[in-house]
């Protein structure tokens, strides 16, 4: 088929997103749209929600968009609280990913609002040392590690020598 390449593992075509656009600005539904193109029906039901919540240019640009959990809240209450369909929030809210929408649900669902604040992004930090009160405790919790660690030394060498001894004694 020309035209098609794998990005991501996944099949792309240039200009079906584009193509699919267009028939949607000319009033056909996701079903003509899908045979039209020869693309999966979910594929197409994901652009068309974009296209209706954001428009074209949304559609057609592929960057990612991210939500204040103010709005993620409200979206989720009016689909819990208000019976509001999916599609109409999404437009109403301008919420391009019907996924992130139905994540957020069902994270509110489960664990309240404290589950749609932000989380901290990149890497997590390495555990650092644990934080003393007193230069004391700091000191004293050196010294028992220097102990264990002088024990850990001394069975080790005792280790030693046992295994030397038997060594010898053939």
């Amino acid at each position: 088929m020309p035209g098609l390449f794998t990005l991501g593992g996944r099949l792309k075509h240039k200009g079906l997103i584009d193509e699919a656009a267009d028939l949607f600005e000319e009033g056909y539904g996701r079903e003509a749209v899908a045979a039209r193109l020869g693309v999966n029906d979910g594929t197409v039901r994901n652009w068309e929600y974009a296209y209706r919540a954001l428009g074209k240019e949304a559609l057609l640009n592929g960057k990612r968009l991210s939500y204040s959990q103010d709005l993620k809240l409200e979206a989720a209450r009016m689909f819990l609280d208000d019976g509001m369909t999916k599609s109409r929030i999404m437009e109403e809210l301008g919420i391009k990913s019907k996924s992130a929408l139905e994540r957020w649900i069902r994270e509110y669902r489960t664990a309240g609002a404290a589950a749609l604040e932000p989380k901290p992004g990149g890497r997590r930090p390495k555990p650092g040392k644990p934080a003393y009160a007193t230069r004391e405790e700091e000191l004293e919790a050196r010294v028992r590690e220097l102990e264990l660690e002088n024990e850990i030394l001394k069975r080790i060498s005792a280790l030693a020598d046992e295994i030397e001894q038997r060594r010898r004694s053939r």
